[in-house]
């Protein structure tokens, strides 16, 4: 189990306590965290997930793989660190992670 700290664009911070071998979007989903649309299900077939996680915790989360990296390319306001939620597996190594949520989703 892991600690997960998603910020929304405005500021505001959502906590929640998250199970090792969901996602970091699963989490965002259950919990109502605010601008986690989350369309495809999980599927890694939209952008609608996306996230920027915190520069502490960009090793540790590890790269997108190639077909993440092409959800990407319809995200809005790519970076850098920016992650698809649904990809990222929670694990114990995990716990503490921050992610920022964009100001919206493509």
């Amino acid at each position: 189990m892991a600690k997960i700290t998603y910020i929304a664009h405005d500021g505001s911070q959502f906590e929640v306590e998250a199970d090792n071998g969901s996602t970091v979007m699963e989490n965002a989903i259950k919990n109502a965290v605010p601008g986690i649309e989350a369309e495809c299900g999980g599927a890694c077939a939209c952008a609608t997930c996306h996230v920027y996680v915190d520069d502490a915790w960009v090793e540790k989360t590890g790269a997108a793989e190639a077909m993440e990296e092409d959800m990407l390319d319809f995200a809005y306001d790519v970076q850098p660190n920016s992650r698809l939620s649904c990809q990222i597996k929670v694990r114990d190594e995990l716990d503490g992670l921050v992610v920022k949520v964009p100001e919206r989703q493509a």
